[in-house]
């Protein structure tokens, strides 16, 4: 176990992998950016740490010696509402469904390139930082100068062309802006606007993003705004939506 004295004015990063070159990878890139680490090689351990430090971020292996990383998940998810990003050789559509149901909030295979993982990180970071503001802040709104949003207004237009979208269609758009950056499972979409019996109904959700892209002005190859996780859900890209923001 690690833990950096230096550079507190960023949060600290707890990692809980069992492979000590992991560990060392992990570390070092993180390090580097100026983060504080903590690290875990058995879950037990994991949820000890971060129950005593409060990390800001924790990297999960699912394959741990002493329990599976699904059971940390859904204990940290018990007791804290920290970012998660799954870390893991398990590349199966289930197990990421699984554990972004469970409450992971990135799932990341492995091996895995350092500047995409540390963009993941960031990413999660940012949307961390931005849901602790009070409920009082400014609205959401979205406007990169083609496609503008307005949640609060329900206003949509598309180079200042006004924009109809169904209630699902706004439904599912306001579900993916507000977790931009995030992914959303199909399950937990389908079962927030269509209700708990339609968890199954893929192809609702496929027509309605198709719709939806289609009105925004969203080229389904190019995904500037809706991005599909394929056959786990969809996020809307973070860097489009930030609060009151402009891209």
């Amino acid at each position: 176990m690690t833990e950096s004295t230096h550079n507190r004015e960023k949060p600290g990063i707890l990692i809980i992998d069992d492979e000590p070159q992991i560990r060392h990878f992990l570390r070092i890139s993180l390090k580097t950016e100026g983060y504080e680490i903590l690290e875990a090689e058995t879950g037990e351990t994991g949820l000890a740490l971060c129950a005593r430090h409060s990390p800001g971020l924790v990297i999960l292996d699912l394959g741990l010696p002493d329990m599976d990383g699904s059971d940390v998940l859904a204990a940290l998810r018990e007791r804290s509402s920290v970012p998660v990003i799954v870390l893991s050789v398990r590349d199966q559509e289930l197990e990421k469904v699984k554990a972004l149901d469970l409450g992971a909030n990135d799932y990341v295979t492995k091996p895995f390139g350092v500047d995409e993982l540390l963009a993941r990180v960031r990413t999660q970071l940012r949307n961390c930082e931005r849901n602790s503001r009070p409920l009082t802040e400014a609205p959401v709104i979205f406007d990169d100068g083609a496609l503008h949003i307005d949640l609060s207004l329900r206003k949509i237009a598309v180079n200042g062309e006004s924009v109809r979208l169904t209630p699902k269609e706004f439904a599912v758009l306001k579900v993916l802006m507000l977790a931009s950056g995030k992914i959303v499972t199909q399950s937990q979409l389908l079962k927030d606007i269509w209700g708990p019996t339609h968890t199954k109904d893929t192809h609702y959700l496929r027509i309605l993003i198709g719709r939806l892209r289609q009105k925004l002005g969203d080229d389904p190859t190019e995904q500037n705004y809706i991005q599909t996780e394929p056959g786990v859900g969809y996020r809307f890209l973070e860097w489009f939506c930030a609060g009151t923001h402009s891209a």
